[in-house]
């Protein structure tokens, strides 16, 4: 690959990147505060009448709506965007970086395996992934801290320089990698994602060639071929999100600010443990409408 298309993937990568990070902000901060586990702040208590005529408190685990709601009465609009800053800073060299990477290394790998098969493009998105990971996580960190950082209308709000002041402060530099096993961990995705994809697109393959066969036409690309291949894409995203998404949870536990949440699986197991299965998927519709 040339330096110029390596220029080009950087600028596309972080170009695309930065104006998703934009349009998406505010479903990003409705979720990351479902998953968090400060979520009890917006949970409200339903007074349940008895047969025996006694009330008694029920803990109801808010919606993405009710989420939305509160911070925006109880904080404005403006925190809709808390993180933004970070985001914008991370996410163009985090695109760069992954994009960049995933095509040196297909390159490479090509003259080891099949070319562009599926073994090339799953370990060519898994390394990249890595890279990605291992280089930003400290700008994801701050970007969550921020995003949980709820105050009410009026209050001063943490910034980005406190926030890095404070994360140095409390736990010096490897506090900014907190939360990265859970990264690494969804890496998984995006194998499960390939996987999904290519069993799909082989099925709609051999029903495309029987149906040619069987009416005796060569075989051209049509419109539905297209549409074909973006709901393969879709269907399996879907699929590969829903199953991996347990590891946004843990990864923003860790990422919070004196919590009692140390390593990946000890907070999948005490998150399981104090709040049950169901907490692993707080704040996947949101995250899926954010896709």
């Amino acid at each position: 690959m040339s330096q110029r298309d390596t220029l080009v993937h950087l600028f596309a990568g972080g170009c695309g990147g930065t104006v998703g990070a934009i349009l998406t902000c505010p479903l990003e901060v409705v979720k990351t505060r479902l998953q968090s586990s400060s979520v009890t702040l917006y949970i409200s208590e339903v007074q349940l009448n008895t047969m025996a005529g006694a009330s008694v408190n029920r803990v109801v685990s808010p919606g993405p709506l009710h989420c939305l709601k509160v911070i925006l009465e109880k904080e404005g609009p403006r925190s809709l965007f808390r993180g933004l800053g970070p985001n914008l800073v991370g996410v163009a060299p985090s695109r760069a970086i992954y994009f960049a990477a995933y095509s040196n290394c297909k390159e490479k790998l090509n003259d080891i395996f099949d070319p562009d098969s599926t073994q090339v493009h799953m370990i060519s998105a898994a390394m990249a992934g890595f890279t990605a990971i291992t280089a930003t996580n400290p700008i994801w960190l701050v970007k969550t801290r921020l995003q949980l950082d709820a105050r009410n209308r009026g209050e001063k709000r943490m910034g980005a320089f406190e926030c890095i002041r404070k994360v140095y402060q409390t736990d010096g530099l490897k506090g900014f990698y907190r939360g990265m096993s859970a990264s690494y961990a969804g890496i998984s995705e995006t194998v499960i994602h390939f996987v999904i994809y290519e069993s799909i697109k082989q099925k709609l393959l051999e029903y495309k060639i029987a149906s040619t066969m069987e009416n005796d036409e060569e075989s051209v690309k049509e419109a539905s071929d297209f549409v074909g291949m973006m709901l393969a894409a879709a269907t399996s995203k879907t699929c590969a999100t829903t199953i991996a998404y347990p590891h946004e949870v843990v990864r923003t536990r860790l990422r919070e600010e004196g919590t009692k949440y140390r390593s990946f699986f000890q907070t999948l197991s005490l998150v399981v443990q104090e709040e049950g299965y169901g907490s692993l998927y707080r704040g996947l519709t949101t995250h899926l409408v954010a896709l």
